[in-house]
């Protein structure tokens, strides 16, 4: 135990984000582990490391006592004053072990107790680091696709997680080397399993990507009420204005388009459909409804309403195969009849 082993701590340290402090641990555990193999568990041991003298030091402790009924943790007055007359009954002795005297053996089961310590303190550094930015966008590169599973293996910059293809929009597909846009949806806390859920296709990726490309909801001034989202086809997203001065779904928009339109490319050419929120439960789902013009809503229910358009717009409000009148359900929250006059 030199000064490479402290070089080496400090270097776990920077380069992956793991604690001395914890790895003192985990070495003074994996020392006092070999001891008691060596020398027998009934054993007592002190592990004393020191970062300022750059120095690890073990002792075995024996407790002085009138009779010996232990010899491997105890020992008489008579030989603990051999060794110190300042010892009296009760006092613990304690004498320096050398660490090279430990068999190979011993050794190998300290070597692997600090390497798990290590993959431990790796993935606890980067749980803290995926889950300061969880419910955010990350940019990852592609590292691998694989081909049975459809799963992608990507780089984060705080280590490799899998894109599962369940999370991924469908249609798309990429290339090793292309740099996405990922959602953390949530960071695995435990000691097994994948680590990170990453998302492409939640409708918090949505969101997210509405708070950082619209300076009007970064400041506050434009809010998002609600998101609903069938990923790779379709999404509402509900916006509401504290500014009467400033249009909401406008704001969204940008001029020709060109705030939603990056937004569309990053999602591959996803449908988004801007609702001007509104606290009128009728108001709110007629405009949820769009592109279909609704001529009126008439509420059935707490959660409920039936709505009515011209028979040219059933088609339109349902939308293909439903999706326009499940999104706008969804979106308010609201169970949604609708019927032609």
């Amino acid at each position: 135990m030199n000064k490479e082993f402290f070089i080496a701590l400090d270097m776990l340290e920077k380069e992956k984000g793991i604690p001395k402090e914890y790895m003192y641990e985990k070495i003074e555990a994996a020392l006092v582990s070999a001891y008691k193999k060596e020398y027998g568990n009934n054993t007592n041991v002190r592990v004393l490391i020191d970062p300022v003298k750059q120095d690890v030091k073990l002792y075995q402790q024996m407790t002085v006592v009138e009779e010996v009924e232990n010899p491997e943790i105890e020992l008489t007055l008579e030989q603990a004053k051999a060794i110190s007359r300042r010892h009296k009954i009760g006092s613990v002795v304690e004498t320096e072990l050398k660490t090279k005297e430990f068999r190979r053996l011993s050794a190998g089961a300290a070597k692997s107790v600090i390497i798990q310590a290590i993959r431990e303190g790796e993935r606890n550094a980067m749980q803290q680091a995926y889950e300061s930015k969880r419910e955010e966008i990350i940019t990852a590169t592609v590292s691998k696709i694989d081909p049975m599973t459809g799963n992608a293996i990507l780089d984060t910059g705080t280590g490799m997680a899998t894109l599962l293809k369940s999370e991924q929009i469908p249609g798309e597909e990429y290339e090793v080397g292309q740099k996405i846009k990922v959602y953390i949806l949530e960071v695995n806390k435990e000691l097994r399993g994948p680590l990170v859920t990453l998302s492409r296709a939640h409708a918090g990726l949505v969101r997210r990507m509405f708070e950082l490309e619209i300076p009007e909801i970064e400041d506050g001034i434009v809010l998002i009420k609600g998101v609903a989202r069938e990923a790779g086809s379709r999404s509402k997203i509900a916006v509401y204005s504290r500014d009467e001065d400033v249009d909401a779904v406008g704001a969204c928009i940008g001029n020709h388009g060109m705030r939603i339109g990056g937004i569309v490319d990053e999602l591959g050419g996803e449908k988004i459909d801007i609702v001007k929120y509104s606290e009128s439960e009728e108001e709110y789902v007629a405009a949820a409804l769009a592109p279909a013009k609704v001529e009126s809503v008439v509420m059935t229910g707490e959660r409920s309403c039936k709505v009515i358009v011209e028979p040219d717009q059933l088609s339109l409000a349902i939308g293909k195969e439903g999706q326009n009148a499940r999104l706008a359900a969804r979106l308010t929250g609201m169970k949604i009849d609708i019927k032609t006059e």
